[in-house]
């Protein structure tokens, strides 16, 4: 039996726990019985698994990324595979170039790892922030004469060496 499934992150599940007991149900809903070996399988994943989403169809990717412009080049070194592996898409003709390609593998990566980029973003925020803080102590330490690029140094010394009497 043939059954589309769809849920999202929209239907509130968040644990491993959570998404595999969404999937048993949902084939249940279906009519679909789980063999003792799916369900074992399952059950294993609950502990320590990692689940990746991807978009069931490339196609809306591919155009959603053309509908959006690419301004910025970023120079990408990469193995014989992976070349052989955008070429073949290239080939397909799902997309137009090795660079559309790259483009859209990087995207959909990207996506992949949201949860983690949103966490690294969120501290590199705090990050900038301390930064701010610091520089705004500078400056009532200092004074408002010092700058903030540094360049301030060049005659006078760089950091750390002593001055000679």
């Amino acid at each position: 039996m043939k059954a589309k499934v769809g849920f999202g992150i929209a239907d509130g599940f968040g644990a491993v726990t959570d998404f595999v007991s969404v999937i048993t149900e949902k084939l249940e809903e279906l009519g679909v019985k789980l063999d003792e070996e799916l369900e074992t399988g399952l059950n294993d994943l609950k502990s320590g698994a990692r689940f990746v989403c991807v978009a069931p169809d490339l196609g809306d990717s591919v155009r959603e990324m053309g509908s959006s412009p690419r301004e910025h080049t970023v120079m990408v070194r990469v193995d014989d595979l992976t070349k052989r592996r955008l070429d073949a898409w290239v080939e397909t003709g799902a997309v137009k170039s090795r660079s559309e390609a790259a483009a859209l593998f990087i995207r959909e990566g990207l996506q992949v790892r949201m949860n983690e980029l949103n966490e690294l973003e969120e501290a590199l925020t705090k990050v900038d922030e301390a930064k701010q803080k610091l520089r705004e102590k500078a400056k009532t330490v200092f004074g408002e004469a010092s700058t903030t690029d540094g360049s301030d140094t060049k005659d006078k010394g760089e950091a750390g060496e002593t001055p000679t009497s």
